[in-house]
């Protein structure tokens, strides 16, 4: 007969938060087991196993506030209602551990042979549980606690309670806040140019002399390769056609070799660092059938890329 007056309670609960259904509020049928003190002892028993129902509202923070009914299944004829609040912490894996703090109010005058005002009673209690949503609106939830009598009776006794709950949520509030193990911010990469560096030291006729005035551009090459001791530099020589072609190689390699002593004599680059080709006139840039397209024949040409970071 209380089974079925729990159910019928339970319904009753149910039409009730259905109509007034808003975000957070629950409704759900619970299983509890207390034991009781032994001071409670009736007929040597201390143990009951409930059937209840809860209602509760999970406000969006970690804070919920439920209260229930529950109704002797088996063990010591008890009925109880409390009222507890809940306190819940960071999830993880979707299960959410929380606390709670609650009072209740024994009810045992079906106990003929009770004594001392334990017939009603009330309690105070603490405990540690664990939630887990199932879907967007159903919830499993356990926990355990101890109880500690405030009045009633003739002394303070402490239960143990165990209470398993399914609830369904009419609009699930926001999610509790999900601790996650820290991602490892990768640091971005710089950002970074190539810088190049061209040197284009044109010679007098028939001549292998480095003039003074390729001195910033001589200057420049050899900052760059103190700066980035990665680099090497490649200097090539060349001629115009006047002459044979032994007497342009031959000329080509004294011009080339001539820009090398001038960067490693004058600005400290190790020899080892630079590379000399002569190529007489077989690489011409310009026509050699002018006074300006053989001036532009006779060079020494190198170049150096290297990458710099671009400050923010």
């Amino acid at each position: 007969m209380r089974i079925l007056t729990t159910m019928a309670g339970a319904v009753l609960l149910f039409i009730t938060a259905a109509a007034f259904a808003s975000e957070g509020l629950y409704l759900g049928p619970s299983i509890s087991h207390y034991r009781l003190d032994k001071d409670r002892s009736f007929n040597g028993s201390t143990d009951s196993t409930l059937l209840g129902a809860n209602i509760g509202y999970r406000f969006s923070g970690p804070i919920g506030l439920e209260a229930g009914y529950a109704q002797n299944i088996g063990g010591q004829d008890l009925d109880v209602i409390k009222l507890d609040l809940l306190y819940f912490l960071s999830a993880r894996n979707g299960w959410a551990p929380y606390f709670l703090l609650g009072f209740t109010d024994f009810d045992r005058d079906q106990d003929p042979s009770l004594k001392n005002g334990e017939d009603s009673t009330q309690q105070l209690g603490a405990g540690f549980g664990v939630s887990k949503m199932l879907n967007d609106h159903w919830q499993a939830r356990g926990d355990a606690r101890f109880q500690q009598k405030i009045s009633g009776g003739e002394s303070g006794t402490i239960d143990l309670g165990f209470n398993l709950a399914v609830n369904y949520f009419f609009n699930p509030p926001a999610p509790a806040a999900v601790a996650e193990e820290p991602v490892p911010v990768a640091e971005a990469a710089p950002q970074t140019r190539a810088i190049t560096i061209r040197l284009n030291v044109e010679f007098e006729f028939d001549k292998a002399v480095v003039r003074n005035i390729y001195g910033d551009e001589l200057e420049a090459i050899a900052s760059a390769m103190k700066a980035h001791d990665d680099i090497e530099l490649v200097l090539e020589g060349h001629t115009d056609s006047v002459g044979s072609d032994a007497y342009n190689q031959d000329l080509s390699l004294r011009r080339v070799t001539a820009v090398k002593a001038k960067i490693v004599e004058d600005y400290g680059i190790a020899a080892n660092r630079i590379s000399t080709m002569g190529y007489g006139e077989t690489r011409p840039i310009a026509d050699n059938s002018t006074d300006e397209g053989r001036a532009r024949n006779r060079r020494v040409v190198g170049e150096l890329t290297y990458t710099e970071v671009v400050a923010d």
